[in-house]
């Protein structure tokens, strides 16, 4: 199994407000849940008022193997969300690790 996480800090501004385009990027992302076979577990969050937090929104996903989230990334549903969160994203960090 492969473990894919993945966080955004979301800019101030960018094609309208920060708080608008944090729910459109989980909605999109919430979007991406049942994709492709070999999503075993797809969990969008965003950050929560008095909790520590050092980005506004997360993936955390869980896949049968390497091919599944390939099959993942490289899916046209996937792809489309891309320009989006180019354009809202100040921040990303990603990592993948196997369990």
């Amino acid at each position: 199994m492969l473990q894919h996480i993945v966080m955004w800090k979301i800019k101030a501004t960018a094609d309208g407000s920060r708080e608008a385009n944090l729910a459109k990027a989980r909605s999109l992302l919430e979007a991406c849940a049942q994709l492709v076979p070999g999503i075993v577990k797809f969990e969008v969050a965003t950050a929560q008022p008095g909790l520590e937090c050092t980005y506004d929104l997360v993936l955390n996903s869980t896949f049968t193997d390497r091919d599944a989230l390939a099959a993942y990334q490289g899916h046209p549903s996937h792809a489309a969300l891309k320009p989006f969160m180019r354009a809202v994203v100040e921040q990303r960090q990603c990592m993948d690790y196997e369990i």
